[in-house]
């Protein structure tokens, strides 16, 4: 049986009992992106399906490090960290191509952690897409730097003078992506057999970085291949000896690590017609995506935190390095956030380009999608496209995007939309963590401090 034909759970057991499998694997994404998860003998999964499971709260109330909050309610010492609900999604079941015959499920939090679970944040915002007659269809690509290391190796190293696969600039490249085929076939073939088809896989520009290109899909399950993706390619890599990076940016010496999101609506309904083009339209676009991208151009700077969330994230959104400052729109132009990809009625699409290699696939397309439905809405109008490079033009204060994570927390925590479409409980609970992650940063003494001040001053 074909892992990608399970629907139901009478399915999901039926193809574990015929592979006689003694456990299976099951995960979920945490708030930072992190997919978390064990193996499940057989039993407790098949009653998991009917019943979900418990998994330990903490993975909601800590780090990427493993670090525990101080300044959540959702859990913490307080609660003395309980299990979180678990659901099962049947549908998700993938065999993963570098474990022999082991199948993965996908899972989401359920009951009260339902709140701050970034799939069902999606999930809500896609609900609402639904009510007002729309499917959305979205596509990831993904910049990712793949290092000749391991872990071992970085840490002893102390994450300096790094061997990249390969050295310098060679975007595009046939000679690298034919003497490193080895890598990227596994990776396509794997892909492929994990159903995260790629539609392009390059040498992007800089020392061993790849472009991922996942092919388009519903909003949902774009999410998921992304979130597996990011996951799996890192997988991949450790297996050929090499360590692959979504940090949105590992060197000021290299251009950052993008997670473009390209998105499309159509009408809901089997003959699905685009919305997004209008023949008569300016540049081909329809009203209602002149409305969508004001609505993504009006909330970007106050739900930036949903899209960077890292502190890392903001050295990447500097002036001249592909990664816009504010938040501006244009034509096929890749200087903008917001970058209106024209075409055909079905290729008609906008790119929001601000995004990072290191965002959670689930929150960054929930705040792409429901900012532009935001602006369908309130028919909302865009500022004037932008003409050239947007770096060299000056705009508007309020296009002007955070600079900092504490600065993004601050205005997602204050934003009256963000808290009418995501929740209370969810942004109080993300604001929080993003508001740890900026404190955690500054109790670091960086190597660029040392070396400017430790003779000097």
């Amino acid at each position: 049986m074909d892992a990608r034909k399970v629907k139901s759970i009478a399915d999901a057991k039926a193809i574990v009992n015929k592979r006689g499998l003694s456990h299976v694997k099951v995960g979920a994404v945490d708030i930072d992106g992190i997919m978390r998860g064990k193996y499940m003998a057989k039993e407790k999964f098949f009653s998991s399906l009917e019943k979900g499971f418990g998994f330990c709260d903490v993975v909601l109330g800590w780090d990427s490090a493993d670090q525990l909050y101080d300044n959540v309610s959702v859990t913490g010492w307080h609660t003395g960290y309980p299990d979180a609900g678990v659901r099962v999604l049947p549908d998700s079941c993938r065999e993963i191509a570098w474990e022999d015959d082991m199948l993965f499920f996908l899972g989401e939090f359920s009951g009260p952690h339902e709140a701050v679970c970034p799939r069902a944040q999606l999930r809500r915002v896609l609900a609402d897409a639904d009510k007002m007659g729309y499917a959305v269809k979205a596509g990831f690509e993904f910049e990712f730097f793949v290092f000749d290391e391991t872990p071992h190796s970085v840490r002893e190293k102390n994450y300096r003078n790094m061997k990249p696969l390969q050295p310098g600039f060679f975007g595009y490249s046939v000679i690298r992506n034919t003497v490193d085929s080895d890598l990227y076939r596994d990776l396509l073939d794997g892909c492929e057999q994990m159903d995260i088809p790629l539609e392009g896989l390059h040498e992007e520009t800089g020392p061993g970085v790849l472009e991922a290109a996942i092919g388009v899909d519903d909003a949902l399950s774009a999410a998921d291949k992304a979130a597996l993706f990011k996951t799996f390619a890192k997988i991949a890599a450790q297996k050929h000896g090499l360590m692959a990076t979504f940090m949105a940016k590992w060197s000021p010496d290299w251009p950052g690590q993008s997670g473009h999101i390209h998105i499309s609506l159509t009408k809901k309904g089997k003959a699905g017609k685009p919305v997004f083009h209008d023949p008569k339209g300016p540049d081909a676009m329809s009203k209602t995506m002149l409305q969508f991208v004001a609505g993504q151009q009006k909330y970007m700077p106050d739900w930036l935190a949903m899209i960077a969330p890292t502190v890392n994230s903001y050295t990447r959104l500097i002036p001249g390095f592909w990664a816009p400052t504010d938040a501006t729109w244009g034509v096929d132009n890749r200087t903008c956030a917001l970058r209106v990809v024209p075409g055909g009625p079905s290729a008609q699409r906008v790119e929001y380009r601000v995004s990072a290699a290191d965002c959670n696939p689930y929150l960054a397309l929930a705040a792409a999608i429901g900012s532009g439905l935001q602006g369908i809405i309130d028919k909302l109008t865009p500022e004037p496209k932008i003409e050239g490079n947007a770096y060299e033009k000056t705009f508007p204060k309020h296009l002007a995007l955070p600079t900092t994570l504490m600065e993004a927390a601050g205005r997602f925590k204050a934003s009256k939309p963000a808290r009418a479409l995501f929740g209370d409980a969810f942004v109080d609970h993300y604001a929080a963590t993003r508001e740890w992650e900026e404190r955690e940063f500054r109790r670091a003494i960086t190597d660029w401090e040392m070396e400017r001040y430790f003779e000097i001053i």
